[in-house]
């Protein structure tokens, strides 16, 4: 009894649009259809069905708009190895807001930031202990349980838990090393009144964040050893303050999308910390740089890089994404 199939299955239809609207040859496509299992001629017959299809033309049209697109992106990488940037994560200390926002921030470049937290009441005074004396009794939300499900970043409403501050601090005290439980900014407890004593011990890194540091202008992550913030985007630029223990940070270009393998819009297929090769072979051609974040430590994560953190010890960081942006939104040199 022949074991060839007369008609192609739904996923490999998608699979050859795709792949003939991205540039693979009808031969190239034949020869991976027959090593599936598919009579030559019924392969033949596929492949000539698709291009003859109108919604086939639309998404030929949209793949040849997405190659030019990624070639751009592939200059701005080559130019990004050129300049060196590809090597290592820069660290700078006590950096001017003039070269901060010309190098960086519109640079589109990320930095570790030191010397710039030396008035922040936090640094002395946050421990397990202080955080449970001042704001022990305030109602915070906190993601558990999220050891059950590898997809619990995107899927953050099912894990959300409220307990009061207290009963965190000492499930972080006494639970040891994981990735069960965190306060993450989707948690929003910054905005809570009660909450009020712990922003107080911040401070707006001058002439870099606005210094009014209202509540929905900071966000607050607290957690044990061995939280880690899956590789991931955001769509905004966003300071991040090490106030206690220290994270591993690992970066990636966001002109290196198309080399991530993006799901749920925002995060990506591949485990930063055991990447797989065979499956996500075109991750080892993007330009990583990495760091260890101190007490004290900034660090600037441009919009739309990728980023991946991990706590190597019990951790409390503080998060901003309210510029000082010279100009409003346009940076214009100061006239000479």
């Amino acid at each position: 009894m022949s074991t060839e199939i007369s008609r192609l299955s739904a996923e490999w239809q998608v699979w050859l649009v795709e792949n003939l609207a991205l540039g693979v040859t009808r031969e190239e496509a034949c020869r991976t259809l027959v090593g599936a299992g598919v009579s030559e001629a019924v392969a033949l017959e596929e492949v000539a069905r698709v291009e003859a299809h109108p919604f086939y033309q639309a998404c030929q049209r949209l793949g040849r708009r997405y190659g030019w697109l990624e070639s751009v992106m592939d200059v701005y990488s080559e130019l990004h190895r050129q300049s060196g940037g590809h090597a290592t994560l820069e660290r700078r200390e006590k950096l001017s807001s003039d070269e901060f926002f010309g190098r960086y921030y519109f640079g589109h470049r990320p930095v570790v930031l030191t010397g710039m937290m030396a008035d922040w009441p936090a640094l002395g005074r946050w421990s397990l202990p202080y955080l449970a004396e001042r704001v022990g009794d305030v109602d915070v939300e906190v993601m558990t349980g999220r050891d059950t499900n590898p997809d619990h970043a995107p899927e953050s409403d099912k894990h959300r838990s409220t307990m009061s501050f207290r009963d965190y601090v000492r499930m972080v005290a006494t639970g040891g090393e994981t990735n069960d439980y965190y306060m993450v900014p989707r948690n929003e407890n910054w905005q809570r009144d009660g909450l009020a004593p712990l922003r107080d011990d911040v401070r707006a890194p001058a002439g870099i964040i606005d210094e009014a540091l209202r509540p929905d202008m900071m966000t607050l992550l607290l957690g044990p050893a061995g939280t880690v913030t899956p590789l991931h985007h955001d769509n905004m630029n966003v300071l991040l303050a090490q106030v206690m223990g220290r994270k591993h940070v690992k970066l990636i270009p966001s002109f290196q999308r198309h080399l991530m393998y993006p799901r749920y819009g925002t995060f990506s297929h591949v485990d930063a910390e055991r990447p797989d090769a065979e499956r996500f072979p075109l991750y080892a051609e993007t330009h990583r740089v990495e760091a260890v974040l101190e007490p004290g430590d900034l660090v600037f994560i441009p919009v739309g890089w990728w980023h991946w953190v991990r706590a190597l010890d019990v951790s409390a960081s503080v998060t901003f994404h309210h510029f000082k942006v010279p100009q409003g939104n346009t940076y214009l040199p100061t006239p000479h």
